[in-house]
């Protein structure tokens, strides 16, 4: 679809104010001969969602000891396409001018990469390392919870993140057992919200409407519910229309 001003069908350019000075250069009015274009997109925030269902399912079952210490590569090689995956879904929610789900998106992305190389390298005090990188998660996600609530869907696998950054961070700071076991558990936890929300939204998607509850609210829910004037309020004042971030 596209949005724009009228188009100018014609005619000569208008002839500079009788105040410029003859010497300087008259630029014309080009807003009537603008067009913002705009491209849809099939929703990528299911991918992510399962994406992250799967990679927690995998590291909270090495967590919670299903696997051997020596599964930990293998582990690793499952969990490395998760950054490739949520590092899509970062781009396109970019393109898509969701600059919420898109940072978010590309955090876990960055946060599945260095869990890989550690765990398939055996780095040494990589656990510790992972510890203290899972606590600055944390921290940021606390962040992220206070500009998601809208979006009720991503505030709640955020809500559900939260604590198991905390215990995953802790354990490895401290290397206690429990932590570790309670990082997995709540990583198990993360993934069934993480797949519900992800089922939801490709159900939504499939047929135009809400089927299962979401739980939008505010700007988020009139971006979905509102018509195409809503959509493009302020377009000319968004990034990428704008000259600066």
């Amino acid at each position: 679809m596209s949005a724009a001003s009228p188009a100018a069908e014609g005619g000569d350019t208008p002839a500079p104010p009788p105040d410029v000075p003859p010497e300087r250069r008259f630029e014309p009015d080009l807003r009537a001969m603008t067009r913002i274009n705009l491209r849809p997109i099939a929703s990528p925030m299911p991918l992510g969602f399962f994406t992250i269902a799967i990679a927690s399912v995998m590291t909270g079952c090495l967590q919670l000891g299903f696997f051997d210490e020596a599964a930990r590569a293998a582990v690793a090689f499952t969990v490395l396409p998760a950054f490739v995956l949520q590092l899509l879904v970062s781009v396109l929610a970019f393109g898509a001018r969701d600059v919420i789900a898109a940072t978010l998106m590309a955090v876990f992305a960055g946060s599945w990469l260095p869990y890989a190389l550690v765990m398939l390298t055996g780095a040494a005090d990589g656990l510790q390392v992972l510890g203290v990188f899972n606590l600055m998660l944390l921290f940021f996600g606390a962040l992220m919870t206070a500009v998601t609530r809208p979006k009720r869907a991503l505030w709640f696998v955020l809500a559900f993140s939260l604590p198991r950054w905390a215990a995953t961070g802790l354990a490895g700071i401290t290397g206690a057992e429990w932590l570790t076991r309670t990082s997995g558990t709540l990583g198990l936890v993360v993934a069934l919200v993480a797949m519900y929300t992800a089922f939801a939204l490709m159900l939504e998607d499939m047929r135009s409407e809400q089927v299962l509850p979401i739980g939008r609210s505010g700007p988020a829910h009139l971006a979905v519910e509102g018509d195409l004037a809503v959509q493009l309020r302020n377009l000319e004042r968004q990034a990428g229309v704008r000259r600066t971030l």
